[in-house]
């Protein structure tokens, strides 16, 4: 059984009162839930909790923010945090980018609550071990194919190209963002369509094909 106060960080409505309950009733000491960072802060401030628990998908860039600020005013309080899809690099993320100590979880690995709870318990260790971040039941896991997507093969270049392409850039604002040419901003998109399967054909709009690729790879919705 899980002793550490966990607090609950989740938009998503239905998400949040299913997990808070499931918890509960497996005997997780939730202290408090919430759907908003802002109401987050000051929870922590009040219920003081061990261990915070947040979906990523609660606006992704506030989110780390919020969690690091969290750190330095309470440097032993710990982070589980559920991520949709299994490439950070699709989100423009890297490890480096999470407080030390923190597990991150992918979501539709979660066939049962001891993996949650066993994320508690080892963020907690992490934490004052000062250890690096790392993926929670990564190669056990009931999905543990999910990290061997189709994103694998692609490089570094290639995914933010397709980032910026789901952003809505064309290939000339890309590569003044990236500070190459068109034309290698327009091979790059070709080889990602490639990579794809996704087929020259002017009935079909590329770029709309590629941002549907993109959202599928994600695994959930952002709000």
């Amino acid at each position: 059984m899980v002793t550490s106060s966990v607090l609950i960080v989740n938009d998503d409505a239905y998400e949040l009162a299913t997990l808070t309950a499931a918890m509960r009733l497996h005997g997780i000491s939730v202290v408090g839930e919430t759907r908003s960072l802002k109401v987050a802060v000051n929870l922590i401030r009040t219920l003081t909790p061990k261990t915070v628990l947040i979906d990523l998908n609660v606006a992704r860039e506030e989110a780390l923010i919020f969690a690091k600020a969290t750190r330095k005013m309470h440097p032993l309080i710990s982070f589980v945090i559920m991520v949709s899809c299994p490439d950070l690099r699709l989100l423009g993320l890297g490890l480096n980018d999470f407080p030390l100590g923190s597990k991150l979880i992918l979501k539709r690995s979660v066939a049962e609550l001891s993996v949650i709870s066993d994320s508690i318990e080892s963020s907690a260790i992490s934490t004052t071990a000062g250890e690096k971040v790392s993926w929670i039941n990564r190669h056990q896991s009931l999905y543990e194919n999910s990290f061997a997507t189709v994103l694998t093969d692609l490089t570094d270049i290639q995914i933010e190209t397709l980032r910026l392409v789901a952003r809505g850039l064309s290939n000339g604002e890309i590569g003044r963002v990236r500070f190459v040419s068109e034309k290698s901003v327009e091979q790059i998109v070709a080889r990602i369509a490639q990579h794809f399967n996704i087929a020259y054909d002017r009935r079909r709009n590329l770029r709309v094909l590629l941002t549907g690729e993109y959202f599928k790879c994600l695994g959930a919705p952002f709000h």
